[in-house]
């Protein structure tokens, strides 16, 4: 048996040594969309995706440049070059020598397919928008628990003000059941009436990742919303129906924050300018007047001459002392307020508990419940507090009822 026990380099390149010896695998055509198109200095790696099946795809430096052809997410292409195994990796994939436009792609036909019916329903009109309010009190979040775009969200908004209250809604970003959940989530705030501006997003993807924000159900909730909404799907370069359909796009969740936030620092220095200013003017218009009294006095000498300026000046200044009082208390029960919402939304957070020593386990997008979501050779993703275990299934064994 000993004679059949391979190392892993070995059997990768055992295999590598079959499929060179492939004739028909030397110079293959495939047909197929880009997917996950990536691009780096000394190469580009993609994927070819078909109605079945994915594979795996990197096209070098040297034939990229001379290809010419740059393609992107959702392209159809004839895709020739040679299949080969990476021995490190253990895959196979299709290293392109070039590449041939073939039309858009399936999903790209449906995404303007859609944005033209619902542009022409005056969905995206400028005249629908709201204004998203200057200094709004609650914000509610409608995104995934544990992805980046969460944190992000949180850490922006209480650096820039840290009296808002921030109410997390949890929802999946991407997979089947994402677009029913985010509508779910856009109704409830409605109803509720928990918020004064959403963010509804997640972070960067690919066009299959941020498909649920492009689905017909997630855009017409969007447009829909008495209570304004910003759009915070994807990097700068990703367009989604639901950032047309949006109050307000952000280019990030970071931007998001930014928008619905005020700065609580320079709003303050804004107040103090704007005090002194109403204080420099008034100021102005009595010593006016009493610049006038004086004439008049001098006209008209009186015994006892009223000193209406003096008067005024006491009111004013009785006025702006009550005014800084107010301000201050007001600033001073946001700031509790938000502590003790703070307090329970770590609580709450999901971070806290993978902080803790817990981890959740996803496949293919999907949270993994039971052993029946598996498969043996099935990719796990685990996140843990500072980061993510990639394993594939090996075995899976059921518990049984009483523990055994």
């Amino acid at each position: 048996m000993s004679d059949n026990i391979y190392s892993v380099s070995e059997l990768n390149n055992f295999i590598k040594g079959i499929l060179n010896k492939e004739y028909a695998l030397k110079n293959v055509q495939v047909v197929g969309e880009i997917s996950n198109f990536k691009q780096y200095p000394s190469a580009a790696y993609f994927s070819l995706k078909d109605a079945g099946g994915v594979l795996k795809c990197v096209m070098f430096k040297r034939s990229s440049v001379s290809n010419k052809y740059l393609p992107k997410n959702g392209d159809t292409v004839l895709a020739i070059g040679r299949i080969d195994v990476f021995p490190r990796d253990g895959v196979y994939q299709l290293y392109a020598d070039m590449l041939i436009p073939q039309g858009e792609g399936d999903l790209m036909q449906a995404y303007e397919k859609l944005k033209a019916k619902l542009a022409g329903e005056g969905l995206f009109d400028s005249t629908r928008k709201q204004e998203i309010p200057v200094n709004p009190q609650r914000i509610g979040i409608i995104t995934s628990p544990i992805g980046a775009a969460v944190r992000d969200i949180i850490t922006v908004s209480r650096r820039r003000n840290p009296g808002i209250k921030l109410y997390l809604y949890p929802v999946k970003v991407q997979g089947a059941d994402a677009s029913g959940e985010i509508v779910k989530a856009i109704k409830f705030f409605n109803k509720e009436k928990l918020a004064d501006v959403l963010i509804v997003g997640r972070g960067g993807g690919s066009i299959e990742d941020l498909w649920a924000f492009n689905e017909e159900p997630t855009v017409r909730a969007i447009a829909a919303s008495s209570v304004p909404i910003i759009s915070a799907v994807g990097h700068e370069t990703d367009f989604t129906l639901s950032d047309f359909a949006a109050d307000k796009r952000a280019a990030t969740p970071s931007q998001a924050a930014e928008m619905a936030t005020i700065d609580l620092e320079n709003y303050k220095a804004r107040v103090r300018y704007l005090i002194e200013r109403a204080q420099g003017l008034l100021l102005g218009k009595l010593e006016n007047a009493e610049h006038k009294l004086n004439v008049l006095e001098n006209a008209w000498p009186l015994k006892e001459p009223m000193r209406l300026a003096d008067v005024a000046q006491e009111r004013i200044d009785r006025a702006l002392e009550d005014i800084s009082e107010l301000m201050e208390t007001r600033l001073k029960n946001g700031e509790h307020d938000f502590s003790l919402a703070c307090a329970k939304l770590e609580g709450l957070s999901p971070l806290a508990v993978l902080a803790r020593g817990y981890s959740v386990t996803e496949s293919e997008g999907h949270v993994v419940s039971s052993v029946d979501d598996v498969a043996w050779g099935a990719e796990l993703v685990t996140r843990i507090g500072d980061g993510k275990i990639i394993s594939i299934v090996q075995e899976t064994e059921r518990q049984e009822e009483n523990g055994n």
